[in-house]
């Protein structure tokens, strides 16, 4: 709730920032023109090519950015239910009284892992769970190498323990996945260029006696809902476009585990 707040609220101070620049520009137009009417327009369309193609190449090069890590985080999903449930079943080649122990100790781990996800709106909670997982990564790799070294035939162990492995590593994958943004001044340079070119966009308007509020409220709305959606996409767990539908596979994991 407060990562979409803070998003609207950029979006909508970045909405107002471009009417407000859009204004300006027009008035230094109106001014230029009144006190140099053949030279005001004069080598203002390359400048104005230059910068609102920056613009488009930003936005492109971040929105694109941010759908492909949005896709590869649902992929990262996708590629931790795989690896939980291939560990879990390789448990079928210990001895029963510790394949119990070991099951149940799955389905805490899984329950854990869900959490750390869904509590990422309150950080403190989802370290909490966070290290709940970890501590439980440890408990199982403790028993299952317990198991195996109690085995008649340790080479079943040889399918088991890389399974388990693969389940704890990927684990960091996601989380560095989910830690993996653009650097802040990528951002500041977006917001920069939106309010550039407002102010372009406005200098351009001084050859018309009236405002085009049409174009004036369009352009500013379509680069601030814009600018929001890729900031959403940014961060899938804390905005209003969300991961919630790839966790299925987890949550349908955990069921069969029952």
């Amino acid at each position: 709730m407060i990562q979409t707040f803070f998003a609207l609220a950029l979006a909508g101070g970045l909405f107002l920032g471009m009417l407000f620049l859009q204004e300006v520009g027009r008035r230094i137009g109106v001014r230029r023109m009144a006190q140099d009417p053949e030279g005001a327009g004069t080598g203002t369309g390359a400048t104005e090519t230059a910068v609102f193609a920056l613009l488009g190449l930003l936005i492109a090069f971040t929105f694109s950015g941010a759908a492909l890590r949005f896709d590869g985080r649902r992929q990262l999903v996708a590629q931790e239910a795989n690896a939980i449930g291939t560990a879990y079943l390789r448990l079928d080649l210990l001895a029963l009284d510790a394949r119990s122990a070991l099951r149940q100790r799955f389905g805490q781990y899984l329950d854990s892992r869900l959490a750390v996800y869904q509590k990422l709106s309150d950080i403190e909670a989802a370290q909490h769970e966070w290290a709940r997982g970890v501590a439980l990564q440890g408990e199982i790799w403790t028993q299952a190498t317990a198991a195996c070294r109690a085995q008649a035939d340790p080479s079943s162990c040889m399918l088991l323990l890389p399974a388990l492995n693969g389940m704890i590593d990927i684990t960091t994958t996601r989380k560095m996945s989910t830690m993996t943004h653009p650097p802040t001044i990528i951002f500041v340079l977006l917001f920069g260029l939106g309010l550039g070119c407002s102010l372009v966009t406005g200098y351009g308007m001084a050859g018309s006696t009236q405002r085009s509020w049409i174009h004036m409220i369009v352009f500013a709305a379509m680069t601030a809902v814009t600018v929001y959606v890729i900031l959403d996409i940014e961060y899938p767990r804390l905005g209003l476009i969300r991961m919630d539908a790839a966790d299925q596979v987890l949550v349908e994991l955990r069921e069969s585990m029952k």
